[in-house]
């Protein structure tokens, strides 16, 4: 008899160790499936073609990748269409920003589907911070020398600045793709502010483009240390994905392996 009640008791206790090992998993914040979905976000005068070379690579490694196309007409309407895009994915959710796009994935990555945020030469500002107040300290960029406005209240980058700052050290012919594909920006999408830090309830990493002529490469140092970033330093341009994209992808899968993951900045 006392050998049957034990048999049942161990029974009992092997059905719920499952569910207790889930609770377990939720209650440290920890994903209870893969890390499948990667949504790209781009920054100010871009589109999703600036992830292009990334991609094929992610995707070749069996991820999920989506890439969000920002109007750019203004901080809440690219926050918006990124989490639609989050919000149509199954699954946990990797975000990814680059330049201006760090801005967005601050604020969407409060999404409760997003479990990362991986900024890529980016704006990573805090609540209260718009991604122009950010760079104030750092003053004036060579590349911020090329921007022009033009009709209600958009700007663009001179052809000159994209060749000479956003992208100098790519092909000439990728260069000139990136000045035809280019989405002018709404000047009011970057002086736009932060309501909540998605960092500081979220892991996060950041790639640092020591060469960036847009971003100045110190800020990008200092908000990666701020936010307690996991790095990697590159030396290339502004569009870091762009000219070492085998390197960017691989940081970014392994940002979604989630096994070395950094504690959240203290708020």
């Amino acid at each position: 008899m006392y050998f049957q009640r034990t048999i049942r008791s161990v029974a009992s206790l092997a059905l719920l160790l499952p569910a207790l090992a889930v609770t377990q998993a939720s209650a440290q914040g920890a994903p209870i499936a893969p890390i499948k979905n990667i949504v790209l976000v781009h920054g100010a005068w871009a589109d999703g073609s600036s992830w292009s070379k990334v991609i094929p690579i992610l995707e070749a490694k069996g991820f999920h990748v989506v890439c969000v196309q920002n109007p750019l007409t203004s901080l809440a309407d690219d926050v918006a269409a990124t989490n639609r895009t989050i919000d149509a994915q199954e699954g946990p959710v990797l975000l990814v920003g680059h330049s201006y796009g760090g801005t967005i994935i601050t604020e969407a990555g409060n999404n409760p589907k997003v479990v990362g945020l991986v900024y890529v030469a980016a704006f990573a500002p805090d609540a209260g911070e718009s991604s122009s107040s950010l760079a104030k300290p750092y003053g004036p960029t060579p590349g911020a020398a090329e921007i022009r406005p033009i009709e209600d209240g958009f700007l663009v980058i001179t052809p000159k600045g994209i060749v000479e700052d956003f992208a100098s050290d790519l092909p000439l012919a990728e260069k000139t793709n990136l000045i035809a594909t280019q989405g002018a920006t709404q000047a009011a999408a970057l002086g736009a502010t932060i309501t909540k830090a998605a960092w500081h309830t979220k892991p996060s990493w950041f790639v640092i483009a020591s060469n960036d002529r847009m971003i100045s490469p110190e800020q990008e140092r200092v908000t990666a240390k701020r936010m307690n970033s996991m790095t990697l330093t590159l030396a290339t341009s502004h569009v870091a994905m762009l000219a070492k994209p085998r390197e960017v992808a691989d940081f970014i899968a392994a940002a979604a392996s989630l096994k070395h993951a950094p504690e959240v900045a203290s708020k």
